[in-house]
């Protein structure tokens, strides 16, 4: 079949890095670290199944029909409340259902971007947001990041330099890195948006995920004046199949948001908000985090052992408190992109950590997921890429005569 014309828009869209990645590592001889994947020993199958089937029992035909877009009201005043614990003050009128949290982001983009504004992310971001901001024709301004999350100086300085539409930041147990913004940088985060009337855009699909360390609150509980939207979802949690993720945010942001997700899908699956709400009548919500959070400290301590006993003098690795990553360098001059094709010779398979960068990407990095593999596996691939690691080339540099020959052609 002929194809058509493409638009410019899905010319410059890339695709998914860790997507292209799944398709390589699906063999089973390979173990791969690379998706952002929960275990599926976590997700509650059997409660849900027996959701689904009472809600067919009690409201088949209203499950199966068209519904509001903003989401069945029950799991928005569940959302709310749980919200509310957590110092998030919200109402159930101020909470949108999203087709998961990546249509939030897209949503956000959709009703405060323009093509050609500034969009603030941290360098290295999540390579799903960055793609998002790319359709938008967003120009992307980079602040560091460090242990302690989002670089706050070089946040102001870009503020006052970019005047920007939206920061984008993933504060908690952040993707890629696994770092935690800190408390005072949360507050001054708050306060700069405030001030300067800039949108933040607080994606927050790990922070139930907390197996260390103190709790922080949200950035949007810190300062009722900042214009911060808050988004999250059920898929680290409940199950990322089940496609249901939430916004937070003032009545007029709700407003233009479900007036931008009636022209994607009219509204999120009626049938599994339902039954999801229908789960947490009578599910003990907390007890199952808190045995997710045990699993995946189990996982994370595995990880982090293999590191400090098997890899090179030189390799750096953060120490995440939660989530789902560990953020690993290895030595100067090595490329990750070049090393994956190594490991998976090894059979172990990780992100290259250069697509999380949207400028001037360090190709030494890699990203890993800790919660999807047993120990006794993630002992086994941290070995086998440790190996890959300690024999990795260093990359080729180019010549000064070439150089000068690129620099003279344009």
């Amino acid at each position: 079949m002929r194809s058509p014309t493409f638009s410019k828009r899905a010319g410059r869209v890339k695709a998914s890095a860790i997507r292209e990645i799944l398709k390589v590592t699906e063999r089973p001889d390979v173990l791969s670290f690379a998706g952002g994947l929960p275990a599926p020993e976590t997700f509650p199958i059997e409660e849900l199944a027996r959701a689904h089937a009472d809600v067919f029992a009690r409201e088949g035909a209203a499950a199966l029909q068209y519904s509001t877009t903003e989401g069945f009201g029950p799991l928005r005043a569940w959302i709310a409340e749980r919200m509310r614990a957590r110092g998030l003050a919200a109402s159930p009128d101020e909470v949108l259902i999203t087709s998961g949290s990546q249509q939030g982001i897209d949503l956000v983009a959709r009703v405060l971007l323009d093509p050609g504004d500034a969009v603030v992310v941290e360098n290295p971001s999540y390579i799903a947001a960055l793609q998002v901001f790319e359709a938008h024709d967003a120009t992307f301004v980079t602040v560091g990041s460090d242990e302690n999350g989002m670089r706050i100086d070089q946040l102001e300085r870009a503020i006052k330099r970019s005047r920007p539409r939206l920061i984008y930041v993933v504060p908690t147990f952040q993707n890629p890195k696994g770092t935690t913004l800190a408390l005072e940088r949360r507050e001054q985060l708050a306060r700069l948006a405030a001030e300067h009337g800039v949108a933040v855009l607080e994606d927050d699909p790990y922070g139930e995920l907390r197996f260390s360390g103190a709790e922080v609150p949200a950035v949007a509980a810190l300062d009722r004046r900042a214009p911060i939207i808050y988004l999250s979802t059920f898929s680290k949690t409940l199950s990322p199949g089940l496609r249901i993720g939430w916004v937070i945010a003032s009545p007029e942001t709700i407003r233009a948001m479900t007036v931008a997700k009636q022209s994607c899908d009219l509204h999120t699956a009626t049938l599994a908000q339902r039954a999801v709400a229908r789960l947490l009548e009578t599910f003990d919500y907390d007890a199952h985090v808190a045995r997710i959070c045990s699993l995946y400290r189990e996982r994370r301590d595995a990880m982090l052992e293999v590191l400090e006993r098997e890899f090179p003098a030189g390799t750096t690795w953060t120490r995440p408190d939660g989530g789902l990553f560990v953020w690993v360098g290895v030595r100067e001059g090595v490329d990750t992109g070049r090393l994956l094709t190594e490991a998976l010779r090894e059979g172990v398979a990780f992100v290259p950590g250069a697509p999380f960068f949207a400028r001037a990407p360090e190709r030494n990095y890699l990203r890993l997921n800790f919660s999807n593999r047993p120990r006794d596996l993630i002992a086994d691939g941290m070995k086998r890429l440790a190996a890959a690691v300690a024999r990795a080339p260093l990359a080729t540099p180019i010549p000064p005569a070439a150089v000068a020959r690129i620099g003279a052609s344009g």
